[in-house]
């Protein structure tokens, strides 16, 4: 029986570093976050895990001079700047932007407690910003771990069943 030999190995890819991520995390904050399953950013990048997987598989079926390697390579090479650049720079400044509402809602607290109407106004104002997420980029140590398992992942899976 044959299956789709590329698919299932970025797949399985993707689930295997995001189940670690998930793992990791609980060791890490003794508490299990469902949102780690699925969520973008941690160690190890599933995205660079998928791409590369995929990237390599596609590497053994077609050949490392075909287009669709080349086109894989440069879908790899994006995929994982973006999850060092773009991503990355978002998730630290929703973590600095959350911070600075934290010192802003201690602030806007003791100053509504000596009844200033503008610091009423301003708190009002902050309990309705949103917390924003903070994991969603990753370190060039993520992204190279996630990569190196996706490539070894995609030598491991048989290319038919």
């Amino acid at each position: 029986m044959n299956y789709n030999y590329i698919l299932v190995t970025a797949v399985v890819g993707w689930c295997i570093a995001q189940l670690l991520k998930t793992i990791i995390n609980l060791i890490k904050y003794k508490k299990f976050s469902f949102e780690r399953l699925f969520g973008a950013g941690g160690w190890p990048s599933a995205h660079s895990a998928m791409v590369c997987s995929a990237t390599t598989a596609v590497g053994r079926v077609e050949g490392v001079n075909s287009t669709i390697f080349a086109v894989m390579c440069i879908f790899a090479l994006i995929t994982m700047y973006d999850a060092m650049g773009v991503r990355r720079a978002a998730g630290q400044h929703a973590k600095e932007i959350n911070r600075i509402n934290r010192i802003l809602d201690e602030d806007i607290a003791r100053a509504a407690a000596s009844d200033k109407p503008l610091e009423n106004i301003a708190q009002v104002a902050n309990k309705h910003m949103s917390v924003l997420k903070e994991y969603l980029g990753h370190t060039p140590f993520e992204v190279a771990s996630g990569a190196a398992m996706g490539v070894i992942l995609a030598f491991l899976m048989p290319m038919a069943v």
